[in-house]
């Protein structure tokens, strides 16, 4: 039986991909992480994982397993917004994913990896997708970890255009603002969500930025959210289907405010909302998005058609089946 290799399989996405992945069994699942000395292994202890690959060992893994890969699913790289190290950035978030892609072009691998909404920067050009150059070259990503995903798919772009090697499929996956179980470990790279939860569910108020842009009110900058289990399932469909190629934005299509978002965590406690607003911090005044918003029409055309969790719907969820239960864990 072919198997998939995760890598980043055991943090947030990761996790519940290589997780769900090993529940349906129909490939086992080899995962490449890093776990350190807190819990982030129980991220992965509900599933039946079939390896561990330590990441400084992936390549050497791959020169006596390779033969057994059916894809390998590249959900590892550093992906916190406000990392400095440009040189750690590339060499995890680039040269990494570049190695990868050649590996799997030149051994008839399927690769599916993760891009990001950060490449779109501020969001002026828009959020169109599509792996095209001419397309990506609108965009201009506003810090170091935005611009390492960009660049890497161009990289991807001219790869294609001048008809070089390929995976026999190939998949980026522009992820939105993702929130859902197995985040816990993130720090203050949390999804808002999960770092209003716990002021909500002791009756505090929540604080959200303040706006300083006049187009938009304290509260109400808009964000696709789009729930982890949405992630997974698109992740399944393209395993299903090997057709499949191109750069996809993943998000609901729909952006809401973080007055929403608040609004819908105390809803799910049967708490009244209670909402602050604080300055935003200056060293993200210019870095920061306002609007974002998924075109979702190149993943519907490519035959994707279920319809994505709501808003309050997947916080509903995550608040009532995992924040407030004592194994919060997917």
């Amino acid at each position: 039986m072919k198997r998939i290799l995760v890598t980043g399989g055991a943090g947030f996405i990761g996790s519940c991909v290589a997780g769900a992945l090993a529940d349906a069994g129909k490939y086992p699942v080899a995962v490449s992480d890093h776990f350190g000395s807190d819990d982030k292994w129980r991220n992965l202890s509900h599933h039946q994982i079939f390896e561990f690959v330590s990441p400084e060992e992936t390549f050497f893994w791959l020169q006596d397993h390779g033969h057994e890969l059916e894809a390998i699913i590249h959900l590892g790289a550093i992906s916190s917004t406000t990392e400095t190290n440009v040189d750690l950035i590339l060499e995890n978030n680039f040269s990494l994913s570049k190695a990868l892609w050649d590996w799997c072009a030149n051994h008839g691998v399927r690769f599916i990896y993760a891009s990001s909404a950060a490449t779109y920067g501020n969001g002026e050009a828009g959020f169109e997708d599509g792996h095209e150059l001419a397309t990506l070259k609108r965009y201009n990503p506003l810090n170091p970890y935005g611009w390492s995903k960009h660049i890497f798919d161009e990289f991807v772009s001219i790869a294609v255009a001048r008809g070089q090697k390929t995976p026999p499929q190939w998949v980026g996956l522009k992820f939105f603002n993702v929130y859902g179980p197995n985040e816990y470990h993130k720090g203050n790279q949390k999804s808002v969500a999960n770092q209003i939860f716990p002021h909500a569910k002791h009756g505090r108020p929540v604080h959200l930025f303040k706006s300083d842009n006049p187009k938009y009110k304290d509260g109400e900058q808009l964000r696709d959210f789009i729930y982890v289990r949405d992630c997974v399932d698109v992740v399944h469909w393209l395993l299903d289907n090997p057709k499949v190629c191109g750069l996809f934005n993943l998000g609901t299509g729909q952006a809401r405010s973080f007055v929403d978002l608040a609004r819908a965590v105390f809803a799910a406690l049967s708490q009244e909302p209670r909402i602050t607003f604080i300055d935003m911090p200056e060293e993200l005044k210019n870095k920061y998005q306002y609007f974002t918003q998924a075109n979702m029409k190149r993943l519907k055309d490519a035959g994707y058609t279920k319809p994505f969790t709501s808003l309050e719907e997947g916080v509903r969820d995550y608040v009532q089946n995992y924040l407030t239960q004592e194994d919060p864990y997917f």
